[in-house]
């Protein structure tokens, strides 16, 4: 359910030779995410075309404003390097500032912290 203290917590995962922080910083800087953590490398195992995969990946928390989902699912699939990006959507509780903090940052980019 989601209410004026949510959040929308993306999960997707690129491979651990692709440029995470590139397409961290670009959906931060479009103003689709107000925040994205890069973990380290791991190790993911996943049926595909009809094959268990062994595979180094990072994984990719994405934080945005709920109404911005749609537009960061969009960009996510022309960025990613995938033919089917993960997109995992989980909606977190927050405290109202962080969640001020997170719908500020995807209104325009800009950084809310700052008065802009």
């Amino acid at each position: 359910m989601i209410t004026p203290s949510s959040v929308a917590v993306v999960l997707t995962t690129v491979g651990a030779d692709a440029d995470g922080v590139a397409l961290a910083r670009t959906l931060v800087e479009e103003g689709l995410a107000a925040c994205v953590n890069v973990l380290p490398p791991m190790q993911s195992v996943y049926r595909w075309h009809h094959a268990v995969q062994v595979e180094r990946e990072h994984q990719l928390v994405i934080k945005t404003a709920p109404a911005n989902l749609a537009a960061l699912e969009a960009r996510l699939h022309e960025l990613h390097p995938y033919e089917l990006p993960e997109f995992l959507v989980l909606s977190a509780e927050g405290s109202l500032a962080y969640v001020a903090w997170v719908g500020a940052a995807n209104i325009d980019g800009s950084d809310p912290a700052e008065g802009g």
